[in-house]
């Protein structure tokens, strides 16, 4: 039995380095039975395959408009399925990921990158490189729970309408794996989560949650517990509606008294609710409690699987910079949005005009003056020390 495996966001989108687990659990299982497996890094040769699974998670990551569900070929998840997609069967949902699926196309990635440098007479360091690949290397990865009861119209996880135990950690751990990865929809929102959680921090292994966790569940005990646990990287929040504004506001105070690090970041839901000034000036809202509190935004402009209303707004340009320069922390840190949009200025090249940038900031500055003031020279680095009336001083 030869089976052909298609990642399709790998091979459709520029800088995605995080592996389908649908590819893996599909791969463990075939292997398991002593099926040939092969990653499949193009759309061709199907004929040579028993079974060609294709699966991806974004919705505007292309494929062969020619690619349909056949006998020999199987379709699946959000990204062609949005909110419908099936499940996998149990077989192969509950099956130990093939974390080694990926190898020879990291393999062959890293050649390809170290003959191009010596080609352009540039040093290569593999170990740099590499690490890039670390989530396809180094995480076991898999649900301990599944589903959500929040229900958000944006949001593709409308199955359930309650939280729920899904896998065992050893149905996904491989003690090999030096860190865990945990893609739960909403963790926080099981009933058993203190268990589930105490789990993982016996393991002794650093872990996260890469979807991100419900801040609107904090108590005083999850955060005592989330914020002295031997966690990897950012804790994920999302800050999507600006009427859970005070709400949000009341969870981090919560979350300052129990830890002072700054790797808390929160997904800021843009173009959604409208694409009109308000939004900017909600989206701005939002940024200024963050920072507040020393947290970073990440701007995500909402799109569903065939529209992404943000494109049609007169502020299209202007919905495209704050993401740049939101979602860029090492830029976002040092710069105002103004300073940003100057620094993209100074490097425009056509001498008497505005980058798109500056032009988009300028135009919305001279509709709406009071909100530009009032936002767009905010800098995170000035702005986290808090005001009394927070009673929370990070240094």
């Amino acid at each position: 039995m030869k089976i052909g495996i298609i990642d399709a966001d790998l091979l459709g989108r520029d800088k995605h380095h995080f592996p389908n687990l649908a590819c893996e659990k599909i791969s463990g299982y075939w292997k398991a039975r002593g099926a040939e497996v092969k990653l499949l890094v193009d759309y061709t040769g199907f004929e040579e395959y028993d079974h060609v699974y294709v699966s991806k998670v974004f919705t505007d990551t292309p494929v062969p408009i020619e690619l349909v569900e056949s006998e020999k070929v199987h379709i699946g998840g959000t990204g062609f399925y949005f909110d419908k997609a099936p499940d996998l069967p149990d077989e192969i949902e509950h099956h130990m990921p093939d974390y080694r699926l990926y190898d020879d196309w990291i393999e062959m990635d890293v050649k390809r990158a170290e003959e191009l440098a010596k080609k352009q007479n540039k040093e290569f360091k593999r170990d740099n490189y590499i690490k890039r690949y670390r989530e396809y290397t180094d995480y076991a990865i898999g649900f301990m729970t599944r589903g959500c009861f929040r229900k958000c119209p944006f949001c593709v996880n409308q199955k359930f309408d309650h939280v729920f135990e899904h896998s065992p950690l050893e149905e996904f751990y491989y003690e090999n794996c030096k860190r865990i990865c945990l893609l739960d929809d909403n963790f926080l929102g099981c009933p058993n989560w203190r268990e589930l959680l105490e789990q993982l921090i016996q393991l002794k292994k650093p872990f996260k949650f890469k979807q991100g966790l419900d801040e609107r569940l904090l108590t005083e005990e999850k955060c005592k517990i989330l914020f002295s646990a031997n966690y990897d990287g950012d804790y994920t929040f999302a800050f999507d509606n600006i009427s859970d504004y005070e709400l949000i506001h009341s969870k981090l105070k919560m979350i300052r008294k129990y830890t002072k690090t700054t790797s808390i970041k929160f997904y800021v839901l843009v173009g959604y609710e409208s694409t009109d000034h308000i939004d900017i000036e909600n989206t701005f809202k939002r940024i200024e409690l963050l920072i507040r509190f020393k947290c970073l935004p990440y701007i995500m402009r909402y799109q569903d699987k065939d529209y992404s209303p943000w494109k049609e707004s007169k502020y299209r340009n202007l919905y495209v910079t704050m993401a740049r320069w939101g979602n860029q922390p090492s830029i976002f840190k040092k710069m105002s949005f103004r300073q940003f949009c100057e620094a993209n200025q100074a490097l425009h090249k056509t001498e008497g005009t505005m980058c798109s940038s500056m032009k988009a900031m300028t135009e919305f500055e001279t509709e709406f003056p009071e909100i530009a003031k009032k936002y767009f020279d905010l800098r995170y680095e000035e702005h986290y020390l808090l005001n009394k009336e927070d009673d929370v001083w990070i240094i």
